[in-house]
């Protein structure tokens, strides 16, 4: 009904232009022709009446109004049934077809009509066209066909013109599939920092796949993509996101254009704020060479870490680095601390940490027994010699820290990675808990002798 209104709309606007035209062409410029004469005599009343009463100049005047209407018109009238055309773009294309039972690859989504006609005739088509293209695929089988595109006329004296009208079509047979469903987060970064996805939980857990075999056999994953910026107000607990889309992924990671069943579902989404306290523990990467260090004070003694539970359960401190390489007194570094893996948040961003100087002194730590790193499965190893079992560290540092040194914190190892059987000279390593100090063996190297 309402369609029927909106074209006696368009019906009475088209006689309204026309009467406007003629009013235009024709009343108009009588009228203005009229008036000109008039006022040309406004002078001589007497003699403009004695030329309108005489039936000869009458006449002249009559056949000069009718030359000219029928000119103005002839040539309007003439410019409305000059052929013309005009382009309907991106038309879209409707098939007919059993679409539970065939897939159709080849159509074209829109094609371009081209009205071929008189102005008027293509004018009058232009206000009403056709819905769509269509094109009936009823009765065809799986395999190649080449079809014809139709567009229905609505006006009989207009030439339509497809491009394309003809196209080349690829019929499948539509098959299915069962596959489970996985989640991917998008827009992660949009949420708080101290927040973290604990859990997702669809409300199925697997979905049908429809399309052609082959197009089946390229899906490699059917994913729910869960967007936070879908979540209004994110905070710690749970809540339920619907309408979530169900997206097909290549082993590429590429969108497959694959029919999905259902499109879409449902999820709740379980937010949680793990958290940890963990000291700072500072480490010069590099010590001065005619100074020891005394103290190494940060100005906050711990902060919280945030992030996943996994992470933060191994993560025991916050290491900050130094370089003191070339420091020859007392002095304050402003540190901005790094996220360690895993964490997305820590409650302080940057601190200080204030080194102090002090001379340098050694201490000798005897007998200190060599571990063996990395022996090859299947191998055994001993020491060459009694000697080669343990080694001597000499410590330096600051008096105040070696008077507190722990002695069971030294450890000194040797790596036999990659080697086989025999003797082998091999390098002494040893370190200490303490960064402050420094660890050196009295002896580079030792023998060990490797058999199966």
């Amino acid at each position: 009904m309402k369609k029927t209104s909106n074209r006696k709309r368009k019906t009475k606007n088209i006689f309204v232009k026309i009467i406007e035209l003629f009013d235009k062409v024709v009343i108009t410029p009588i009228t203005k022709l009229i008036l000109l004469i008039t006022d040309s005599f406004k002078n001589n009343g007497h003699s403009l009446e004695k030329i309108l009463t005489n039936r000869q100049s009458l006449v002249i005047i009559s056949l000069v109004c009718a030359l000219i209407t029928f000119f103005t018109i002839d040539n309007k009238f003439t410019t409305l049934v000059d052929n013309s055309a005009e382009v309907l773009y991106g038309q879209k294309v409707k098939a007919i077809y059993n679409e539970e039972a065939f897939v159709v690859e080849g159509l074209p989504e829109t094609v371009d009509v081209t009205l071929i006609g008189r102005k008027w005739d293509v004018y009058l088509a232009k206000q009403y066209p056709a819905d769509e293209v269509t094109v009936d695929l009823t009765g065809l089988s799986a395999g190649q066909h080449r079809v014809t595109l139709k567009y229905k006329q609505s006006v009989s004296s207009v030439d339509y013109k497809l491009d394309t009208s003809t196209v080349s079509i690829m019929i499948y047979e539509k098959v299915s599939e069962t596959r489970e469903l996985s989640t991917d987060i998008i827009h992660k970064d949009k949420l708080d920092t101290q927040l973290n996805i604990e859990s997702v939980t669809l409300n199925r857990g697997d979905a049908i796949i429809k399309g052609a075999e082959y197009r089946l056999k390229e899906v490699a994953s059917v994913k729910a993509l869960i967007d936070i910026e879908n979540i209004s107000n994110p905070k710690v607990g749970s809540t339920t996101l619907t309408d979530i889309p169900l997206v097909a992924y290549d082993k590429n990671g590429n969108i497959l254009d694959i029919e999905i069943v259902p499109q879409k579902v449902e999820a709740v989404i379980k937010i949680t704020s793990p958290s940890k306290k963990v000291p700072i523990k500072v480490i010069p990467e590099k010590t001065p060479e005619d100074k020891a260090i005394k103290s190494l004070v940060p100005s906050v003694k711990e902060v919280t870490i945030y992030g996943d539970e996994a992470a933060l359960a191994e993560i025991d401190y916050l290491p900050v680095t130094i370089d003191a390489s070339n420091v020859t007194s007392d002095k304050t570094y402003t540190v901005n601390l790094t996220k360690p893996t895993g964490v997305r948040e820590i409650s302080i961003k940057t601190i200080t940490v204030e080194l102090k100087l002090d001379d340098i002194t050694s201490k000798e730590v005897k007998d200190v027994q060599i571990k063996i790193l990395n022996l090859g499965e299947g191998y055994q190893v001993q020491a060459s010699s009694k000697e080669d079992r343990a080694v001597s560290v000499i410590v330096k540092g600051s008096k105040s820290v070696l008077d507190k040194l722990d002695e069971d914190t030294i450890e000194a190892y040797v790596d036999l990675s990659g080697l086989k059987e025999g003797e082998h000279e091999v390098t002494v390593t040893v370190t200490g808990e303490d960064s402050k100090l420094t660890y050196t063996p009295r002896v580079k190297k030792v023998k060990v002798k490797i058999f199966k």
